[in-house]
């Protein structure tokens, strides 16, 4: 479905039944929290009567690199949904028709998501549906009032402002004889009436434009959503509504997407563009990633000059195929189980193979608690193993973006991981880790600097020391591996003026808070191998889903702590442990979060970064609170929202004649689904 598709659709071969996320119970006062074996149930208004059984994990690696100061980017792509081993056992253990409703669930529910290209208004006429008055209407036009436009959130490489600091920036194409220019996508610069405005995080703070957003024609079209598959296409538009897209479908080139080879155009476009990458000279250099499929490689690589690279990384499952020392079992499995499209762009790898790799031993006696039952080379406990591997094998990038298969993104890609980058290397280091652990709810806190301040003043009367370099702790018989000079505060924590880490690239990145484990219910908060387990377990950090940037130094260091220590723990949990452990910047990217009801936000404020107990918070008893969000791994709403604006029916609202009576097409801003676990476009 759509333009990115499901990749499990593509691999037959390498489909599994996935392993579940486990949650922990709800509402059951049979249970204390050490009883960490439940779902959740949904709630009724988006409620397709499945559980939140599979949590299947497809990770995208976008890897970064340059040399010495300049970043590129590489993208790596793993398909965790087919490698996870089996299900883990899984009990329901309340009957939701006994249950009391979750207590959101009593708030107003939002509606104005659902508006269409016939309602935009322009930005400065929005009226988020928090605050919309009780007794007014939503105008509808009889065709949308503004004009699709080009979105292009890149640098003007012809300016002289860009030509005096960077070389120039050379058109990359898809094919080989140049026709065919990588594509633009279009949005319109507005904004539906009566949306709701995001909860947590903004657009501005990560330089992502406010004032647009996108329907499916303008988003995907250009990646064949809306043209025939013997063009080249996905065909998927055959039940839309097609009012207003009269600009687009005239625009865009349709392009045989089956004649395409990603790899060759990504080497294409950075052989083109070679010298903006090169240590030589006194002109600056640029960055380079790797994302996923059409829209990531093109918006990420192409579009900008080469900037991003794209791998792929696919797991095969069957161990017995030894790939790592067969070129030509590796190349037939390769061919077997990868569309061609992608085939250039792939690495294959194996549990089997990060077993050899990284030998261990990893010994149970070793372990704190394995809550999840299962090997520890299996990804679900070990998937950092195969991000580590990779970046062995690249050094050449300094920075990995660390993606899920199940995320997508409404808005462009380079927007939203260049803020990102740019708006992690601006912060300082001081209050980094206590800013990390807390929800920024703009419309209650303020901004950004308000919050900043209010996080350093509620340290402060807490009487607990900030955290300030690397973190100490005891480490046993085993030892420790010793932290960077480059990471030790130049000053004392009070004769800094947040000056430390302003301008450094940030080693972490993620779009959840970096909370402390300990501290909550989290049912893997202890899943910690390798150390002594004489002495108390290390302290650590944690981001639930793994969607992440990870710099060179912080994956060597992982790979050090893995390899040579015979360290790891739970994937969520490891990244960000040994960054706190070794005095590495990281950053939780206040990215806008949207939800499904009217919550009051002093409610929000206590519930997600005030919970009465630690096994209350939302990423533990309380992580119900995410179900109606757009960004967790067990939110209901976001997939609902996502295949809305797809134009398929959800729970019997929506799709193409809801749409033709309505506001037509639904029209998002930016916004970061998690997860998608199906697509249907009927």
């Amino acid at each position: 479905m759509g333009a990115l598709g499901d990749i499990s659709s593509y691999f037959p071969s390498l489909r599994s039944s996935a392993t579940e996320y486990h949650p922990l119970p709800t509402y059951d006062r049979r249970y204390h929290d050490e009883n960490l074996d439940s779902d959740f149930p949904m709630p009724t208004s988006w409620r397709r009567g499945r559980s939140m059984k599979s949590r299947r994990r497809l990770a995208l690696w976008l890897c970064t690199s340059s040399k010495r100061l300049f970043l590129f980017l590489i993208v790596s792509f793993s398909f965790f949904i087919t490698i996870l081993t089996g299900t883990l056992k899984t009990h329901r253990l309340i009957e939701e028709s006994k249950e009391a409703p979750y207590h959101w669930e009593a708030y107003p529910r939002l509606d104005g998501f659902y508006n269409g290209i016939r309602a935009l208004v322009a930005y400065k006429d929005w009226i988020p549906e928090q605050e919309w008055p009780s007794e007014a209407k939503v105008s509808t036009h009889n065709a949308p009032p503004f004009e699709p436009q080009v979105v292009d959130p890149f640098p003007n490489f012809t300016s002289a402002k860009y030509l005096q600091e960077y070389h120039p920036v050379q058109v990359c194409f898809l094919d080989e004889d140049e026709k065919h220019p990588a594509p633009d996508i279009y949005a319109y610069p507005s904004v539906p009436a009566k949306m709701a405005a995001p909860v947590f995080g903004d657009y501005e703070t990560l330089e992502i434009a406010s004032d647009r957003c996108y329907e499916r024609f303008g988003r995907f079209g250009p990646y064949g959503y809306s043209y025939r598959r013997e063009k080249g296409g996905f065909g998927l538009s055959e039940h839309s509504t097609y009012e207003g897209t009269e600009k687009v479908q005239t625009i865009i080139d349709k392009v045989d997407y089956r004649k395409v080879k990603w790899g060759k155009a990504q080497k294409r476009c950075s052989e083109k563009n070679k010298k903006r990458f090169s240590a030589k000279g006194d002109k600056k250099k640029d960055g380079v990633t790797l994302l996923t499929m059409r829209a990531m490689i093109n918006e990420l690589s192409l579009q900008s000059g080469g900037e991003y690279d794209v791998h792929l990384l696919v797991h095969v499952k069957d161990n017995a195929l030894p790939i790592w020392i067969s070129e030509e079992v590796y190349n037939k499995t390769l061919r077997e189980n990868v569309p061609e499209e992608f085939r250039d762009i792939a690495t294959l790898w194996s549990e089997r193979q990060l077993q050899t790799y990284y030998p261990g031993p990893f010994l149970k006696k070793d372990n704190v608690a394995n809550h999840a039952g299962t090997d520890i080379y299996g990804v679900y406990r070990a998937a950092h193993f195969a991000l580590q591997w990779f970046s062995q094998q690249h050094q050449e990038y300094d920075f990995v973006w660390n993606w899920e298969m199940d995320i997508r993104y409404v808005g462009h890609y380079y927007e939203l991981l260049n803020g990102a980058s740019n708006w992690a290397a601006k912060q300082p280091r001081k209050f980094m880790w206590e800013r990390n652990s807390r929800f920024w709810i703009p419309d209650y806190h303020g901004p950004w600097q308000n919050f900043s301040s209010l996080v350093a003043k509620e340290t402060a009367d807490s009487g607990k020391a900030p955290v300030w370099g690397p973190v100490t702790f005891r480490a046993g018989k085993y030892g420790v591996l010793s932290s960077p000079k480059v990471t030790k505060p130049p000053t004392t924590f009070e004769e800094d003026n947040y000056e430390w880490g302003v301008g450094e690239a940030a080693d972490l990145i993620t779009f959840d808070p970096l909370f402390d484990p300990s501290k909550s219910g989290w049912v893997f908060r202890d899943d910690v191998t390798g150390y002594d387990t004489s002495v108390p377990t290390p302290p650590r950090r944690a981001a639930i889903v793994t969607v992440e940037r990870l710099s060179r130094r912080l994956l060597n260091t992982m790979h050090e702590e893995t390899w040579r220590m015979h360290h790891t723990m739970f994937p969520e949990m490891w990244a960000p442990s040994i960054a706190f452990h070794h005095g590495y910047k990281a950053l939780y990217a206040p990215h806008p979060v949207y939800f499904d009801r009217k919550w009051p936000l002093d409610v929000v404020d206590k519930t997600f970064n005030k919970p009465s107990t630690p096994a209350d918070s939302p990423f533990g008893r309380g992580e119900h609170n995410m179900q109606g969000g757009t960004f967790y791994y067990n939110s209901g709403f976001s997939g609902a929202l996502w295949r809305r604006w797809l134009g398929a029916p959800e729970n019997g609202e929506g799709g193409r004649k809801t749409e033709e009576s309505g506001t037509g097409r639904m029209c998002l801003r930016p916004i970061l689904h998690h997860p998608i676990k199906h697509e249907v476009v009927e």
